[in-house]
């Protein structure tokens, strides 16, 4: 015997236990394929049993870090999908519904305003009820969504197109209409698409800020706006060519101030880009 691991005769004689034993009908035929897989993992091991029994141990935490594996797996797979539907579910936030509810406001403005031909004080009372209440959503659903984090992709797109939909289509209406100059509605929606679009243009750049300037003609724009919806005489149709001129004055001041911003803000940005890369090659 001193040829022969001691593991090995252990296994050997394992194996021949079983075998004898499956002869007599005490051991099962499953019984002894275990047996003797045990048997030989121990020889091979060179370890004894102990071995053997270290390999069966090896071979089941195998078997079960596939299992973890395929855990991870799946659990990564499900932790992707919750993420895509809190993402999903996250643009139903109340900011958004804000900003649907303008966009929705718009087509019911428009038919309001040019019902029963248009110069209807009720209708037109109705429509500057509309107006109103999507002037007011446009400034609640920019605070919730800054003051909650309730900022989405669809918010950042939705939001500018309902501000300009529902001011466009009141300016398009009233010019249609005859109560206001179609110059002024060309002065106001011409700046407003061009900055949008300047914006767009500059933004590799950077962002340029909203000023305080731009609020105040935003405000000026929309009362003026809505003091033309409303059906005023006397004093008040006076009041309202006045507070038009100065949502003008402001919309071109305003849109000028964004101009010098874009340039500026791109002559900085050519300019650091030039400096790191005079530097990267130094």
């Amino acid at each position: 015997m001193t040829g022969v691991p001691a593991a090995a005769a252990g296994g050997a004689s394992g194996a021949r236990r079983a075998a004898s034993g499956a002869a007599s009908g005490k051991v099962p035929g499953s019984a002894v394929g275990r047996t003797a897989a045990r048997s030989a993992e121990g020889g091979t091991s060179g370890t004894g049993h102990g071995a053997g029994g270290s390999g069966a141990a090896v071979g089941e935490g195998s078997d079960s870090a596939g299992v973890d594996a395929q855990g991870e797996d799946k659990g990564a797979r499900g932790g992707k999908l919750t993420a895509a539907a809190v993402n999903q579910a996250s643009v139903w936030n109340i900011a958004n519904l804000l900003t649907m509810l303008r966009l929705v406001l718009v087509p019911a403005f428009v038919a309001l305003m040019l019902a029963d031909g248009g110069y209807d004080p009720a209708w037109r009372a109705l429509a500057w009820a509309a107006f109103a209440i999507a002037m007011i959503t446009d400034i609640f659903d920019g605070h919730l969504a800054r003051t909650y984090n309730l900022v989405t992709d669809f918010g950042k797109i939705a939001d500018p197109i309902a501000d300009k939909a529902i001011m466009g289509a009141a300016l398009i209406c009233l010019s249609a209409l005859g109560d206001l100059p179609w110059w002024v509605t060309g002065v106001i929606l011409g700046r407003e698409l061009g900055i949008t679009l300047l914006r767009f243009v500059v933004i590799r750049y950077g962002v340029i800020p909203a000023s305080r300037g731009g609020k105040l003609k935003t405000l000026t724009q929309g009362v003026a706006v809505g003091m033309y919806v409303l059906a005023l005489t006397g004093w008040l149709a006076t009041l309202r060519w006045w507070v038009m001129a100065a949502a003008v004055v402001l919309t071109v001041v305003t849109g000028l101030d964004y101009v010098k911003q874009a340039i500026v803000l791109r002559r900085q940005g050519i300019a650091e880009r030039k400096a790191a890369l005079e530097e990267k090659e130094a």
